[in-house]
């Protein structure tokens, strides 16, 4: 399965108060030089098993749901390189369906949204709103293992 994503910064915080949110917590299994990403996750009282392999906006994914024992068995192995943040889902005016993720603990301050799409056309004519801000879909220090493992460069802690 291909996930087609583009992520952005968050220039200004939209209205979350109608939305959907999740307390995700995740923790990466490989290490960090492995090409591919075993991703352990927690979202709510759902556990998930997530490989992922590839850079930019189109990359491989697979994700299995897995029991909360399952999860605390290979927890520990993700000590050092964890990510902790809410994630709030909401729409957009096309229909599209976006995930913004407010960090905590050692990413505190920082607030990335995602916006999955149907086809890499579709990616690359999508319109940000004017709350969205920096597109970093390519930038590899925004990608969750790398922020588990490296943390954030700090200029680019605020929402720029």
């Amino acid at each position: 399965m291909q996930e087609i994503e583009r992520k952005f910064l968050v220039r200004d915080m939209p209205d979350l108060s109608e939305l959907s949110q999740f307390s995700v917590r995740q923790g990466y299994i490989t290490h960090p030089t492995d090409a591919v990403e075993m991703r352990l996750r927690q979202k709510n009282q759902k556990y998930y098993l997530t490989f992922k392999t590839g850079e930019g906006t189109v990359r491989t994914e697979r994700e299995a749901e897995i029991t909360k024992a399952q999860f605390e068995i290979f927890w520990p192995e993700t000590e050092g390189r964890w990510v902790e943040k809410t994630r709030w889902v909401g729409e957009l005016f096309d229909g599209l369906q976006f995930e913004l993720d407010e960090f905590y603990g050692a990413l505190a301050g920082l607030v990335l949204v995602e916006v999955e799409f149907p086809s890499l056309t579709a990616a690359h004519s999508f319109v940000p709103p004017d709350w969205f801000g920096r597109d970093v879909s390519e930038n590899g220090e925004y990608r969750n293992k790398n922020l588990a493992i490296h943390g954030l460069v700090p200029k680019d802690a605020g929402q720029s």
